[in-house]
């Protein structure tokens, strides 16, 4: 159960769909998500919604008899918002605010809005300014609904077509603004890093909210932002980190998650741009969750998309306190075991195998593993720096002092 804080709440409604590619367990558990995005953006979950269907309805996403069932509930519920965890149209979003006469978000918007309540320097938030107004150009029409004339043209000329393309040239023109200043900053940050000397550069990666700000904190000893909520890092931030006596520097990077916005994607360019230059990169997983190894799938997809799939990475396996398999009783033999039921040990026996010495198990939080994962650090930096500086007489001290 959700630790409530002493905040109002936006009551809201999910809705999935199951179709020929999702299957019910998929849905059941990209709805899991997206309560706990919900949850992150202030709003409490009164209800589900999950509709079996070959293919969206074109007008409303899902169902006429569907959809009649959800307006009942939202009229009778005092409900403020009804979030799709796909990506609505702005013609479906535009009629099913007609219907149901309240705020209406996919996961799209709802990320955008999360991103907005995070974002805390003047980058942030102009990258996420940038992604808003680009997912908000083609919805335009639906701020008019009160004008009938929306196009232009023979007999449908008028205050509706002028209103409206008034509104999408100011909305162009903050975007051809914003992406002329994020292009200065880009330049200005291009600058910084290339500021930042030989050192090796060492960036964290991974899922959303899996510990990955908790493990910067651990090994730079700084005091990075962390929360037990989805993207609570949105700004990069890079310490110089000392291991023994070889100096490198450390990022922490915004997490990844399923179905990101492309939108995101494109706007954050300059802060995935420190994954793209780092040397080595701390892929950390959260071991305790039941889909991690989709979570690596969905991260490593992204590594590919901008170009950084075959970078040298170390597997992190984070909350290894918090892993807790299932039993079976002895006598069980009617359920059938699954990896729901492996212990830590199995599987490192499983594909973790092939990962060899590149996969560690630690607890960031409680520190466990720390000196095997400080070391194993401590080894690849060294190996690079050796490579990068053949004729530095650096000295590698055998034994590391403790954090």
């Amino acid at each position: 159960m959700l630790e409530k804080k002493s905040i109002d709440y936006e009551n809201t409604v999910l809705i999935g769909v199951i179709t020929q590619t999702q299957d019910e367990t998929k849905v059941k558990e990209y709805l899991d998500e997206l309560e706990f995005l919900t949850y992150t953006a202030g709003g409490e979950v009164k209800k589900r919604f999950i509709q079996r269907i070959d293919v969206p309805n074109p007008k409303t996403y899902i169902g006429t008899g569907k959809m009649e069932e959800v307006e009942a509930y939202v009229k009778e519920n005092d409900i403020g918002s009804v979030i799709f965890d796909d990506e609505l149209t702005p013609a479906q979003q535009n009629n099913i605010e007609k219907l149901l006469k309240c705020k209406i978000l996919d996961r799209t918007g709802l990320i955008l809005d999360i991103f907005a309540q995070r974002a805390q320097t003047s980058y942030a938030r102009t990258q996420v300014e940038l992604a808003q107004y680009e997912y908000l150009l083609p919805r335009l029409t639906g701020l008019w609904t009160h004008l009938e004339r929306q196009r232009g043209g023979i007999g449908m000329r008028g205050p509706g077509e002028t209103e409206i393309e008034t509104d999408r040239r100011i909305v162009r023109d903050r975007i051809a603004l914003l992406k002329k200043k994020l292009t200065k900053i880009d330049r200005q940050m291009e600058t910084q890093r290339g500021n930042r000397g030989a050192l090796v550069r060492v960036a964290l990666v991974g899922y959303t909210n899996v510990g990955k700000s908790t493990l910067m904190n651990v090994i730079s000893k700084s005091e990075v932002f962390a929360e037990n909520k989805l993207f609570a890092t949105l700004d990069t931030t890079v310490r110089k980190v000392v291991i023994g006596n070889l100096p490198f520097l450390l990022s922490d990077t915004v997490g990844f998650i399923r179905k990101l916005p492309t939108q995101l994607v494109e706007s954050f360019k300059s802060t995935l741009d420190e994954v793209r230059e780092a040397d080595l990169l701390l892929h950390v997983v959260d071991i305790s969750h039941p889909n991690f190894e989709e979570h690596i799938a969905s991260v490593n997809q992204i590594l590919g998309e901008i170009g950084c799939a075959e970078k040298k990475t170390i597997m992190v396996f984070n909350k290894i306190d918090q892993y807790h398999p299932e039993t079976i009783a002895e006598d069980d033999l009617t359920t059938e075991r699954t990896t729901a039921h492996f212990t830590l040990e199995e599987w490192k026996n499983t594909w973790f195998s092939k990962i060899g010495d590149r996969a560690l198990f630690i607890s960031a939080l409680n520190k466990e593993n720390l000196d095997e994962f400080r070391k194993r650090v401590y080894d690849e930096v060294r190996d690079i720096h050796v490579t990068r500086f053949p004729y530095n007489n650096f000295l590698y001290p055998e034994h590391l002092d403790e954090f």
